[in-house]
């Protein structure tokens, strides 16, 4: 049998397509089972981005003998309470978070328990703001509100529409030459943005649960599509929670980039910036260098402990 590298471009579970990138032609592979139980807390012990090995078995199909180290990957809590965990993507040269404002409205802690996880895994971070057709005019204030929030932190915030073509244009020049991760709640347009960089493409696309403003879940399984104009995209599921992974309490802080600039200056040091005396990341919040509302994520981040929701 002939020992072969590829990336996995599609999870379906127990199975998955693969491809030698940067050459597109996918073919199907399964997994051997002894690589199967080595990740027993893991869900997915094989995600999209990942390099593998495989071997052609005899009757021509591939077999994933071995998974190769990452140098990165997104994870999750998969569920409020569980051990478990849920590795989204691996190998990511970036993230792009969709968020919309409204149409589901953002939610704060949720966008910024992803930052804290890209921090942690060196994976660079983008905000996308999608769907401001929608909202411009009524909520100009909020719009810029939100980019002082993240671009004090230090994230790029692009503003997109897929109806005007707003900010498509810039986020497809980025995306070339690199594995680019899109991710966000349910409902916030992801699908949408992924088939407007390159509508040949057709990721699953659904509509806004009226009931609720919520999205249903459209995207089913991780997939990485190859754009016409270079690069890679990986659609996930829309994720309606997210909880960390390998983080403890005590390093929460070091991943709020703004948090970690300011806290030289603490008195104390280490120093949970909650009621020691001289702490410059307080000082900060108080004198608005600092906002609020992430400060905010950050208590709630101590005070959830393990879990979320």
């Amino acid at each position: 049998m002939d020992s072969s590298e590829a990336t996995v471009v599609k999870n379906a579970g127990s199975h998955y397509l693969l491809s030698r990138l940067p050459e597109w032609e996918v073919f199907p592979a399964v997994l051997r089972g002894k690589v199967r139980l080595k990740a027993s807390e893991i869900t997915n012990p094989i995600a999209v981005g990942d390099r593998v090995k495989y071997d052609w078995a005899d009757d021509g199909s591939a077999v994933i003998t071995e998974i190769l180290p990452r140098r990165n990957y997104v994870i999750r809590r998969s569920t409020n309470l569980s051990r478990q965990a849920h590795i989204i993507a691996a190998n990511v040269d970036r993230a792009y978070l969709v968020v919309s404002l409204y149409f589901p409205e953002v939610k704060l802690p949720f966008l910024d328990r992803i930052l804290v996880t890209c921090q942690l895994y060196g994976i660079p971070a983008t905000i996308v703001l999608s769907k401001t057709d929608m909202y411009r005019e009524m909520a100009a204030d909020e719009t810029a509100h939100f980019r002082s929030i993240y671009e004090g932190a230090g994230y790029p915030v692009i503003e997109t529409s897929v109806k005007t073509g707003e900010g498509i244009s810039a986020i497809r020049e980025a995306c070339e030459g690199c594995v680019n991760l899109f991710s966000g709640e349910s409902g916030v347009g992801k699908s949408s943005l992924i088939k407007a960089l390159d509508p040949s493409l057709d990721p699953k696309i659904g509509a806004i649960s009226s009931a609720h403003l919520q999205g249903k879940h459209t995207t089913s399984l991780y997939e990485m599509y190859p754009l016409s104009s270079g690069g890679y995209v990986i659609d996930s599921p829309g994720i309606r929670g997210f909880g960390l992974v390998d983080v403890e309490k005590e390093e929460i802080a070091k991943y709020f980039p703004e948090m970690l600039r300011a806290s030289a200056d603490c008195r104390f040091t280490p120093c949970t910036h909650t009621h020691e005396p001289g702490c410059a990341v307080k000082a900060a919040v108080d004198g608005g260098l600092i906002s609020p509302e992430r400060y905010n994520s950050y208590l709630g981040m101590l005070e959830e402990d393990k879990k979320f929701r």
